[in-house]
């Protein structure tokens, strides 16, 4: 599959670091696990999806490396929401166009970019774009998103003149996280970031120019764990004086906290990077590769189960199915009516978050006091 040098899914590394672009363009790709797991996810959608709006498609389903009953759950939930945004069309539009995994050029913006949107609602007033994140890791927004502001460009530019589009909504469908992040921009403010801010960059970017900026955009950045840039934004927490004074206040407490997922995240970037090239033979002075803990494993479990059946023995565990698996068995309807008394949401651990998170703050024991007062 091509990529472009500029794609949408990497704007906001390149928008706010442009020879990021470049740099990460010379390196060579991963692939891992997770994200053959979110192409499968994709691939089903995209099944499902056109299934109901009636075209004849092929279930791919036996043929995905990683479905399971959880992709089977989710991406039958995206399905159900995207006909829902379908008929939500249809109150101001009759005959609304539904685009699924449509190809977008971007070159009126951004020279030699295109990419794919998920779904596409085309209709008078209102065009609607929706994306499928199937990643658990981190909570996707669409306000201020590049990434969808580029697919909305995109789609803008093949139906503008075939419908009188004046709103476009930008909906992330993000089921693992429990996540409908929604944003709305008018078709002028949108063409004015276009021309304000990513053609700009976009031009500094492919020539290879501009500053090298460190952020939370630095997160798939191939060159990560290397830049300058990134430890010199991240050794600023290390700089902090913990000494004076002897104990922190409460401010200097929310600067660290501020800072110390993403530090901590870069230390383990470069322990990560290092540990790799240590592997293929660089030597980092006070530093050797040994190897690691491992536990005991079953060379063949078919002959183990066997040898220890014919032994008289028992050798499977039996275990009660989770709320997942049992609700897939019987079917949502009977499951409800059969468990729905022995089923408890039990209240989550406490978290520190950044208070931009939507989450109700939780109650703490002091507020719980007042209360009672």
């Amino acid at each position: 599959m091509a990529h472009a040098l500029l794609a949408p899914s990497s704007s906001e590394r390149w928008i706010n670091c442009p020879p990021s672009a470049k740099e990460n363009a010379v390196q060579q790709d991963t692939s891992s696990s997770y994200a053959q797991q979110g192409t499968d996810a994709h691939t089903l959608c995209e099944y499902k999806v056109k299934k109901a709006l009636g075209h004849k498609v092929r279930d791919p389903t036996e043929e995905l490396e990683y479905f399971d009953e959880e992709m089977a759950e989710h991406t039958d939930a995206y399905c159900e929401f995207v006909m829902e945004q379908v008929e939500m069309a249809k109150q101001t539009c009759p005959d609304p166009l539904v685009l699924v995994e449509q190809r977008l050029d971007f070159t009126r913006w951004v020279a030699d970019s295109f990419g794919t949107s998920d779904c596409v609602i085309v209709a008078d007033g209102t065009m609607t774009v929706i994306d499928f994140k199937y990643g658990l890791g981190i909570l996707v927004e669409s306000k201020k998103n590049s990434q969808m502001r580029m697919y909305a460009l995109g789609a803008l530019n093949l139906f503008e003149s075939l419908y009188d589009i004046q709103t476009i909504r930008m909906i992330i469908f993000q089921p693992r996280r429990d996540n409908i992040s929604i944003a709305e921009i008018s078709k002028d403010e949108l063409l004015r970031w276009a021309d304000e801010v990513l053609i700009p960059a976009a031009e500094q970017a492919a020539k290879g120019e501009g500053d090298y900026k460190a952020g939370k955009h630095c997160q798939f950045c191939k060159i990560k764990a290397t830049c300058r840039k990134r430890a010199e934004y991240n050794l600023q927490i290390a700089q902090y004086d913990f000494a004076v004074p002897d104990t922190l206040e409460n401010d200097e407490i929310s600067i660290i906290l501020d800072r110390a997922d993403a530090f901590i995240g870069w230390v383990n970037d470069v322990k990560e990077y290092a540990l790799e090239q240590a592997v293929s033979g660089r030597n980092f002075p006070g530093f050797k590769v040994v190897e690691g803990r491992s536990n005991r494993k079953y060379t063949d479990t078919d002959a183990v189960a066997a040898a220890v059946t014919e032994a008289g023995y028992n050798p499977y565990e039996q275990k009660l199915m989770g709320v997942t698996a049992m609700t897939k068995l019987l079917g949502k309807r009977k499951f409800d009516t059969l468990l729905g008394s022995l089923i408890e949401k039990p209240k989550g651990k406490p978290t520190l978050v950044p208070e931009s998170d939507k989450r109700p703050a939780w109650n703490t024991a002091n507020e719980d006091f007042k209360e009672e007062e």
